[in-house]
């Protein structure tokens, strides 16, 4: 399948090409959907493109259930793109309201766009059987989940009072959080813009300068271009918060794409000395753009944290916020491609990447000094287990609070773990 193909306009078949995409060539929707989408003028067209794809990506194992009776034999090859089409149609009639009619007829005919013609009778016949004999959701709980099992395993295992909540919330639709930034404008003047606009909104409890927005297309909010806002969940914002960075301290940021999070530190301490570094290239041309968006001022740096000596200027941070590389088991909600992208062999080599950056990283530390360490993780193994190891073998390293460990959904928020460490001045 064409890693490039494109079509005119088909929701159908841009949405079993994306699905393809992920399930088979193991890409992320955050890179498919900008090149899909932006062909799109209609909202509507865009929406139904995201929900269909994420609801299938959500709904796999069920969706595989019903499927597999009805295929007498795997299509293999160039016929592989017609399972993703027909994933798109049951999903359909499952899940969404769409007619029935709609549902069978056009995402058959999205068969001809892959050069499937002599699929069309198949693809139709399997859409017309489930239609009039609608499937149940299988009663295994893993299934029903729409998890991956390893993955439906460790939460049970890690959480077996929250099990449920967790996966419940794993499977919603994440919120739009939203961080004024009170450098460029009022608090109170944002939310005026925004009831003035029409904007639905509320003020969680408990996250300073944070607002929930209804749903909306977040550059056509008011002051998008003149940086009034960055788009971060509750639980990132209070990274920054944690750290409590100082005016003129020396900072660094490390694995800070997209850079949200260095956003905040020079949001609360403009007059300090920020240093953000990331070792994708790419991803640093998104923190750049944050930077100029917000109207931030800070250092931006490309370099490994695990290799510090190819970057670092040998002068000791104040403050560091490591915001490790992880397994983003936290944000499976707002990224559902993640459940299918990350594997069971991808934690050990996580865990073992999170530790060689905090060991690489923790002599740019001062005597006194506070690093933070964030994932977006709800694993055990990558949040306290790594925390407890580094501290074990760590002669001058100790925490300074109890670490937190949010659940996915819990006060709104993504699945997120901080442990704050101080550095002995002995």
């Amino acid at each position: 399948m064409n890693k490039n193909h494109r079509f005119g306009q088909n929701l159908r078949a841009d949405s079993a090409w994306i699905l393809y995409q992920v399930l088979e060539e193991g890409r992320s929707t955050r890179e498919l959907f900008i090149p899909v989408l932006e062909r799109y003028s209609s909202a509507k067209d865009k929406n139904w493109i995201n929900e269909t794809v994420l609801g299938v990506l959500r709904n796999l194992p069920t969706l595989q259930i019903w499927l597999r009776p009805k295929l007498q034999k795997p299509l293999k090859g160039s016929k592989k793109i017609v399972e993703h089409v027909l994933l798109i149609g049951l999903y359909q009639l499952g899940f969404m309201r769409v007619s029935e009619h709609a549902a069978i007829n056009e995402t058959v005919n999205a068969c001809t766009l892959f050069n499937a013609h002599g699929l069309k009778g198949l693809v139709n016949a399997i859409l017309r059987d489930i239609q009039r004999s609608p499937p149940a959701i299988p009663e295994d709980p893993q299934i029903a989940s729409g998890l991956p099992k390893w993955i439906y395993n460790t939460v049970k295992l890690a959480y077996p009072n929250d099990c449920d909540k967790v996966i419940e919330n794993m499977n919603s639709k994440a919120p739009i959080w939203l961080r004024v930034n009170t450098l460029q404008v009022e608090f109170d003047r944002f939310c005026s813009l925004l009831t003035n606009q029409g904007v639905q909104f509320q003020q969680p409890a408990h996250s300073e300068y944070a607002l929930i927005v209804e749903n909306c297309n977040v550059t056509e909010l008011p002051g998008y271009d003149e940086g009034f806002f960055a788009v971060q969940d509750g639980a990132a914002q209070k990274a920054a918060v944690l750290l409590n960075p100082q005016n003129n301290e020396k900072i660094l940021d490390c694995c800070t794409a997209p850079g949200g999070k260095a956003c905040h530190l020079y949001n609360l301490a403009p007059k300090a000395h920020i240093t953000a570094v990331d070792a994708d290239e790419k991803r640093l041309l998104r923190v750049k753009e944050n930077q100029e968006r917000l109207k931030c001022s800070f250092n931006i740096v490309h370099g490994d944290g695990a290799k510090p000596e190819s970057w670092w200027d040998g002068e000791q941070f104040d403050r560091i916020l490591l915001d490790a590389p992880c397994s983003a088991t936290g944000v499976i909600r707002r990224h559902p491609d993640i459940r299918w992208l990350r594997k069971p062999t991808d934690i050990d080599k996580l865990v073992t990447l999170q530790a060689e950056i905090l060991s690489a990283i923790w002599p740019l530390l001062k005597p006194g000094g506070t690093l933070l360490y964030a994932t977006c993780s709800i694993l055990p193994k990558e949040n306290c287990e790594q925390i407890n190891n580094f501290i074990e073998n760590t002669i001058d390293a100790a925490r300074n609070m109890d670490d937190i460990q949010i659940l996915p959904g819990q006060e709104q928020m993504d699945g997120f773990y901080y442990a704050r460490l101080v550095k002995s001045n002995g």
